[in-house]
């Protein structure tokens, strides 16, 4: 082990042993390693985090029944339920529980994106198809809900994913124009579409024309606010927009 990664170790148990961070997930083991929080190690490995060695659909990433393969994530794997879908194609650090949930939780109280989390979105964007993008695109919020929450989480996710992969960040062009008063949780397929159809415009066409832009955010649930995001971008002129969350629901 390095100086560095020694010195690393030792802050860290003096952190836990100075001011312990009981898991988020299971409320009963210390998170020993910043880079863990706000889980522990043990939460981690319980979680379902892809490594490329699943069987998903080629465009949309949903993980096929039967577990690991090395056929991986090869184009003709289709689900056949997301051929509509705007973007090119869709992928995720692992499934939205455990660890990957907590995360994403704490994302959305505190401005900071944990070692690991930034670790696993410079994994994934080096697997193919998502190798293909040249610059970062975060879903963007609201003006209104932007203000109320004090920062973006998708854009905190696209800063330390841009900076990790040496890629442009483009913080600008895409904007939410449309701002839900309904909120979104419990809501079906369709109720999601209608709430973020025309919700986004690309202000600054001539920054993504002719780019393979990765749209990044939080979590995948139905596909709806990141085809959204898609429409918007490829009608201005992107050559493909390929997405990128922490995490998907099942």
């Amino acid at each position: 082990m390095s100086l560095t990664g020694k010195l690393g170790t030792l802050y860290d148990a003096a952190l836990a042993l100075v001011y312990p961070q009981a898991c988020a997930v299971c409320g009963a083991a210390s998170v020993e390693a910043r880079a863990d929080a706000p889980a522990c190690a043990g939460c981690w490995r319980e979680t379902r985090v892809f490594d490329g060695g699943e069987v998903l659909c080629w465009k949309c990433g949903a993980l096929a029944p039967g577990g690991v393969s090395a056929v991986g994530a090869a184009e003709s794997v289709r689900c056949r339920r997301c051929e509509a879908e705007e973007f090119t194609a869709a992928r995720a650090c692992g499934l939205y529980e455990g660890a990957l949930r907590a995360a994403v939780l704490n994302l959305k109280r505190e401005p900071h994106v944990g070692a690991r989390v930034a670790r696993l979105l410079r994994e994934a964007r080096g697997r193919s198809p998502l190798d293909a993008a040249n610059v970062v695109v975060p879903v963007p919020l609201h003006h209104e809900r932007e203000r109320e929450r004090r920062f973006n989480q998708a854009a905190l996710l696209g800063r330390a994913l841009a900076k990790g992969a040496g890629l442009a960040l483009d913080e600008w062009s895409l904007a939410r124009v449309a701002h839900a008063s309904r909120h979104r949780a419990g809501m079906d397929r369709r109720a999601r579409r209608e709430t973020v159809a025309d919700a986004f415009r690309v202000v600054r066409p001539r920054l993504v024309e002719g780019r393979s832009v990765l749209l990044v955010d939080d979590v995948f649930t139905t596909g709806a606010t990141a085809s959204a995001c898609a429409r918007a971008l490829r009608d201005a002129g992107a050559a493909d927009v390929f997405v990128l969350t922490v995490a998907r629901v099942p």
